[in-house]
């Protein structure tokens, strides 16, 4: 894992939790990872879990409810100490047994759902933080590799058609729909993936950050759930 960040100048390795919430985003580096090298069977927790929906929350009793084996165990403490230690810090963490996100079919030119690449936004000072124990993983990409969907003469044409109003309001249109948070790819453009269990920390679109968003999408499920943790 250690070597395939290094060739991506945005992303910085760190070793313990702290180091996550302490290390400052800074230059091109606009995702943090502590990595890490997870023990136990987070595939035994899945299958004693029932999925009600396509994305179930799961809550820390739901998971002390389990009755697992030794490895299952050691898996669900490693999920719950997550859980506190993003907690302790104001964050509220989220525990999702996914089958499949919402897609968004209702425009054929442009994807505003999380599959397409995406940043996040914030009207406070926050960041994304995010990991997979189970499952398909997320990517992430340079925001140099990357171009603004609505920047696209051709997207951005259509999108004008489909605007209802003033010139001078479009611009609020494309923030109120959300459609200038999503980017296409370049040709050229390397993803990496975010592989499974490593606790990433992800910049965030608000009015006080120092980066650039980290550009990032979800990952598509080929009928496999997937164990993330999120806030």
């Amino acid at each position: 894992m250690k070597s395939i960040l290094t060739y991506f100048s945005q992303v910085h390795s760190v070793t313990t939790f702290p180091e996550l919430i302490e290390t400052p985003f800074q230059g091109k580096t606009n995702a943090l990872c502590w990595t890490r090298d997870l023990q136990g069977d987070f595939q035994e927790i899945i299958k004693k879990l029932e999925l009600t929906d396509n994305i179930t929350e799961l809550s820390a009793d739901d998971l002390l409810l389990l009755s697992l084996t030794t490895q299952g165990c050691i898996a669900r403490d490693t999920i719950l100490s997550d859980m506190q230690l993003l907690t302790d810090i104001g964050a509220l963490p989220s525990l999702n047994l996914i089958k499949h996100y919402e897609r968004d079919n209702e425009l054929d030119f442009i994807s505003t759902d999380v599959y397409s690449f995406h940043v996040d936004r914030s009207p406070i000072a926050t960041d994304t933080f995010l990991c997979t124990y189970y499952g398909a993983a997320s990517d992430i990409l340079p925001n140099d590799q990357v171009q603004q969907k609505i920047q696209i003469p051709e997207i951005r044409n259509q999108l004008f058609n489909l605007y209802d109003g003033p010139e001078t309001g479009f611009d609020s249109f494309l923030e109120e729909y959300f459609f200038d948070l999503h980017y296409q790819a370049n040709d050229n453009a390397v993803p990496i993936n975010l592989g499974t269990g490593h606790l990433w920390r992800l910049a965030v679109d608000h009015p006080t950050q120092q980066v650039l968003p980290c550009v990032h999408r979800a990952p598509v499920e080929n009928d496999q759930l997937r164990l993330l943790l999120i806030c």
